[in-house]
Order: structure tokens, then C-alpha cells, then sequence
């Protein structure tokens, strides 16, 4: 079952900027001057992602190195890429 916290109330200011505290930037990944991308929803939501950092072909290669001497697991993998894609290896 998924479980999920409320986020706390964001204001807007007179010139349409939002601060986003700490531990929703911690929480997407994000560090200052990071992008992220707006996704619109039905009934007037918002989805806000951290946008992927580097480039696809950061990867090429990586699966077939031999120094691991073993091939990864599919869960290795899509931890990785989970990581990667936030930025974090």
C-alpha cells in the first residue's frame, strides 16, 4: 500500500515564484541551479520531477565491463539507472 506525507503549503509571491523547502529538494534529488521539469495533470495538478542530468551516452559501455568480472542483476541495474538519473553517481 503506498503511503503518502503531506507536503506543506507554498505560497506564491506577487512576481509567481515558489520557494520549495529543503526536503522537497532533498527529496527530488535537486541541488541549486538543477532543472526540473512541470508535468501537467487532470483536475489542475501538477507533477514536478528533477530533470535527468548527463548524457545517454554516460552509460555506453558500462554494462560490459569486465573489471566487475560478473554481470549485474536486473535489480542492480534499475538501481543504478535510478541513481543516475537523479544525479547521483
Amino acid at each position: 500500500m503506498l503511503y503518502f506525507l503531506p507536503m506543506p503549503r507554498l505560497k506564491v509571491t506577487k512576481h509567481g515564484h515558489v520557494t520549495l523547502p529543503a526536503d522537497v529538494l532533498e527529496h527530488l534529488c535537486v541541488r541549486p541551479g538543477d532543472a526540473l521539469v512541470a508535468t501537467e495533470l487532470p483536475n489542475g495538478r501538477i507533477e514536478l520531477r528533477a530533470r535527468p542530468t548527463g548524457k545517454i551516452s554516460d552509460a555506453f559501455g558500462y554494462l560490459s565491463d569486465k573489471r566487475r568480472g560478473r554481470s549485474l542483476s536486473i535489480a542492480e541495474i534499475n538501481k543504478l539507472t535510478t541513481l543516475g538519473w537523479a544525479g547521483k553517481r
